[in-house]
């Protein structure tokens, strides 16, 4: 086994196919599964598994990923280091956030790296943050913002804010057009949109109605937040999200937005890291900017209903 069949394996599995791998590689198809083939061999062990709708790795496939993926990491800061010297903010740096808090976060944090750490290289994945947390776990990001507040086996959290959630969209009854607030008695039977039932910010609203005895009437599972911003709008539903989702927003779309109170819906968020292998000081510089940035966007007025936590 060597580096470059690690570099190869890593490849596949990133891109789910091998033709994709190898016009990424510049290398012919038939030796990278030549290469796959000797290194199965090698380790006594089916790796891939190839279908007709791609490659796939085998649960031993999987643990080669992880480690594939720390040692390829560790020898890209090995080089830098070597070249750079120890601690050089160089390198690449993959990061994750919710979709909520893209818009706010991403090209914030691309101007200020390209501005203070030019030698640094932002990959950014944007998605759901139960996905987040896999490819976390999988070693294919150095950081992410999750909604937890404490470790879990694999990752580490840094608690860095809470969140509050609004009511976007006009919940009729005897709710007035101005009030800025809704008591989360008032939103007994109002149709609702919301992302579907695995999503945590589906866990906590469900969570928070049913402790509070209020009826859950959600109509429909939407897992795109466009979708669910479009809807309000319409008059059709609600939803509930924080002030985030609607940062970009075209304010002409914009749905009536209301704090919800009696009580107030809060959701915890952490920059989030494996924590099985020192962290590169590209990284620790990434993690250290996305923290001021937040910091900047709360004491500015541009992040409503967000509270930073004392580090």
């Amino acid at each position: 086994m060597d580096v470059r069949q690690l570099r190869y394996f890593v490849s596949i599995v990133d891109f789910g196919s091998l033709g994709k791998a190898a016009e990424k590689l510049y290398v012919a198809q038939p030796s990278l599964s030549q290469q796959m083939a000797r290194l199965e061999e090698e380790l006594g062990v089916t790796l891939l598994l190839r279908s007709n709708h791609g490659v796939t790795p085998t649960a031993e496939g999987d643990a080669l990923y992880r480690h594939a993926r720390l040692v390829l990491r560790q020898m890209e800061q090995l080089k830098q280091e070597v070249t750079k010297g120890a601690g050089a903010e160089s390198g690449t740096v993959a990061v994750g956030l919710p979709t909520t808090m893209a818009s706010v976060l991403a090209v914030p944090l691309f101007e200020r790296i390209q501005d203070q750490y030019p030698g640094i290289r932002l990959q950014f994945f944007e998605s759901l943050s139960g996905y987040l947390n896999e490819l976390l776990a999988n070693g294919r990001l150095d950081l992410g913002i999750l909604f937890r507040e404490s470790d879990t086996p694999g990752i580490a959290a840094l608690p860095v804010l809470d969140e509050t959630l609004y009511l976007l969209g006009e919940p009729g009854g005897d709710i007035s057009p101005r009030a800025s607030t809704v008591p989360l008695r008032k939103l007994a039977g109002v149709k609702l949109v919301a992302p579907g039932a695995a999503n945590g910010l589906r866990l906590l609203i469900e969570r928070t109605f049913g402790s509070e005895k209020v009826e859950l009437n959600i109509i429909a599972d939407i897992d795109s937040l466009p979708a669910l911003l479009l809807i309000a709008n319409s008059g059709r539903a609600c939803t509930i999200l924080p002030s985030s989702a609607i940062a970009q927003w075209n304010e002409a779309l914009l749905p009536k937005m209301r704090r919800i109170v009696e009580p107030t819906i809060e959701r915890p968020a952490s920059i989030c890291w494996p924590n099985g292998a020192p962290m590169h000081s590209a990284t620790v510089a990434v993690r250290e900017t996305l923290i001021q940035l937040i910091a900047e966007h709360v004491e500015r007025g541009r992040w409503q209903g967000v509270t930073m936590r004392k580090r």
